[in-house]
């Protein structure tokens, strides 16, 4: 399987750098498995899909304030990406600099701040931060958001909000699980007071997942390592969900890979560790059926994890509408809504 056959080409004035007005602005468009047929619609409109027997499950993981700016010794300038927290005080990270530091240096990231490289973790430096504070209470204190690479633009106060879901509670995350981006208190309310349930995963997204795929076939590519957490309790919502006859609707690809990962073996199962788990068409799905998402970077393993549920042809010809649209692109964009194949909503479109 080729990775160009994931491909599309964009217009770079659909990649939405900064978010709608308000959350549930944005455009929704509901795709059907079953006959490739789309919609368009807005957000808030997700209502008319849900059924009172459905479970929406959530990305519960918060956004940590992960770029930092370090000067060396010597004065040069030292970008920090963190990709994960390995402890109270301890990070891997990606360092962009004109000359790569090497273990054994320091780095300077505020007024008496002082950051050690002690080694390396394949492409990734491990770093050791001051033990006088917690690290996450030091990231807020002289952290950035972690903006993706194609917003174009430094962040903002404004970020440090909109950039977050509402029912973000567990930090870890270096970058957003976009799709949860559109809901508001409000909406969330008004799910649950149409009787559908709602329960929470944790998934730490790291920065990897805006990494190119390398490899020109879909096999030969390798996924990076996200920590996730699938506990008792979002487990037997899903099996409760099942007994009644209830849909489970992931919102976000970080949700259907934190199931996925928990039910390999054929059944779901708590968990928590290290998943690398890797959709593309072929897949067999044990536990999600419908997905809310956004729309993803042209031959990204997200295409490819949205092809899988639905169809490398019905996604293509998904994207080539909204683009036709001119529905808003990636992480503050416009969101998609995959219906679980062959519901009744179909005859809805």
């Amino acid at each position: 399987m080729q990775v160009r056959d994931f491909e599309f080409d964009l217009p770079p004035s659909l990649i939405a750098a900064e978010p709608p007005a308000n959350r549930t602005d944005s455009r929704l468009l509901v795709l059907s498995p079953a006959t490739g047929a789309v919609l368009d619609r807005q957000f808030r409109d997700i209502l008319e899909y849900l059924d009172p027997k459905d479970l929406l499950v959530l990305n519960d993981t918060r956004v940590i304030p992960a770029r930092l700016f370090a000067q060396k010794p010597t004065g040069g300038a030292v970008e920090i990406l963190l990709e994960r927290l390995t402890g109270p005080h301890a990070a891997l990270a990606q360092l962009r600099a004109s000359k790569t530091p090497k273990p054994g240096s320091s780095l300077l990231i505020a007024p008496d701040i002082t950051v050690q490289v002690v080694g390396r973790e394949g492409s990734f430096f491990q770093l050791e931060f001051p033990q006088n504070q917690p690290l996450t209470d030091l990231l807020e204190a002289v952290g950035h958001v972690p903006l993706p690479p194609y917003i174009n633009r430094a962040d903002t106060p404004m970020d440090r909000e909109r950039y977050q879901t509402v029912y973000a509670r567990k930090p870890g995350a270096v970058a957003a699980p976009t799709a949860g981006l559109h809901f508001d208190e409000p909406l969330l309310e008004a799910v649950r007071a149409k009787g559908v349930t709602t329960a929470t995963v944790t998934l730490h997204v790291g920065a990897g997942t805006f990494q190119p795929v390398r490899s020109d076939t879909v096999e030969g590519h390798h996924m990076h390592r996200e920590w996730l957490s699938v506990p008792e309790e979002t487990v037997a919502a899903v099996a409760e969900c099942k007994a009644r006859g209830g849909r489970v609707i992931a919102v976000g690809t970080t949700v259907v890979r934190a199931l996925e990962t928990a039910a390999v073996d054929g059944q779901l199962k708590p968990y928590a560790g290290d998943t690398e788990i890797f959709i593309y068409p072929g897949f067999t799905f044990r536990v999600v059926e419908g997905l809310l998402t956004n729309f993803h970077l042209s031959g990204s393993t997200l295409v490819m994890l949205v092809s899988a549920l639905a169809g490398r042809e019905n996604i293509l010809a998904a994207y080539a509408h909204a683009i036709a649209q001119e529905y808003r692109f990636f992480s503050y964009g416009d969101a998609m809504f995959i219906l679980p194949n062959g519901g009744s909503d179909d005859a809805q479109i």
